[in-house]
Order: structure tokens, then C-alpha cells, then sequence
């Protein structure tokens, strides 16, 4: 069976952009639970800021995997400067409203990084690994919806 020619050096660019998008929803979500007023929400954004961190050391290990053997390891510029506008919103009284609005928009962020990223030329099971990712940030971000929807009509 022939294998069609994959670019170790792209695919590692792809996976460094994915490892990126996860640490900015890891801090997100930790900010985020820093200033939920809900206890179980507060939970919640815990939990899912440690999912995003082991995606993205999984993520790093296929960095390795594929020939890069210190991957970067931070967010992004603007994932701080999203953050910083969620603290600003805080610190302003926006509340949980505003919070649950700001993860949706993270979230819709990583949806679509994850979609380019399975619509690339990427190895086959690289791809199941981050089909896997996917689910779970839709599943998220289509909470955040439901949450947000939930504060804004109480």
C-alpha cells in the first residue's frame, strides 16, 4: 500500500499552533473558574482547564514523535490578552454572564483550529487522536452556549 508523503516539519507546525490553542483554553478556563460565582461551574472549568493541559501533552509528545524534541510549551500573546479582557470584564462586576460568553468564544476558537487541523494532510492516527480532542471542545462549547443562553434569561 502506498502512503501518501507526509511533512514531518508541517505537521509539527499544525500540532504547535493545536498545543497553543490548548494552553490558552487551559489558563481560560482556570481564570475563568478564579471568578465563576457557581461552585459547580467553578468546578467544571477546573476540570476542563486539566483536560486542555493533557491535550496538549499529548500533543507535545506528537511534536516529539514527529522529530521536534522541545515543543513549545506556551499560549499565545492573544490568548493573555483574551484572558486580560476577561479580567477586565470581572473586574468591571460583568459577571457570570459575561464569563460564560468568554469561554464560548474561546471555545469556538479551538472548534475551528481543530477543524482545519482535520481537514490538513495529517497521519491517520494523528488524526483520530484529535477527532477525540474535537468532541470534547464541541461538547464544551456547546455548553458554554447552553450555560450562557441559561444566565442571560435568569
Amino acid at each position: 500500500m502506498e502512503h501518501e508523503h507526509i511533512d514531518n516539519g508541517h505537521v509539527i507546525s499544525v500540532l504547535e499552533k493545536l498545543i497553543e490553542t490548548n494552553r490558552n483554553a487551559q489558563e481560560g478556563y482556570r481564570d475563568a473558574a478564579e471568578h465563576i460565582k457557581d461552585a459547580q461551574l467553578r468546578a467544571y472549568f477546573n476540570q476542563q482547564s486539566t483536560e486542555r493541559a493533557n491535550f496538549a501533552g499529548e500533543l507535545e509528545n506528537e511534536v516529539i514523535r514527529h522529530g521536534k524534541h522541545d515543543p513549545e510549551r506556551s499560549g499565545t500573546t492573544g490568548g493573555a490578552m483574551r484572558r486580560r479582557w476577561l479580567d477586565l470584564k470581572v473586574a468591571m462586576g460583568a459577571g457570570d454572564h459575561a464569563i460564560l460568553s468568554s469561554i464560548e468564544s474561546g471555545e469556538d476558537a479551538s472548534k475551528s483550529e481543530y477543524e482545519s487541523a482535520l481537514n490538513d494532510n495529517l497521519p491517520e492516527d494523528l488524526k483520530g487522536i484529535l477527532r477525540q480532542h474535537s468532541q470534547v471542545v464541541v461538547a464544551a462549547h456547546d455548553r458554554a452556549k447552553m450555560l450562557r443562553d441559561r444566565a442571560k434569561a435568569a
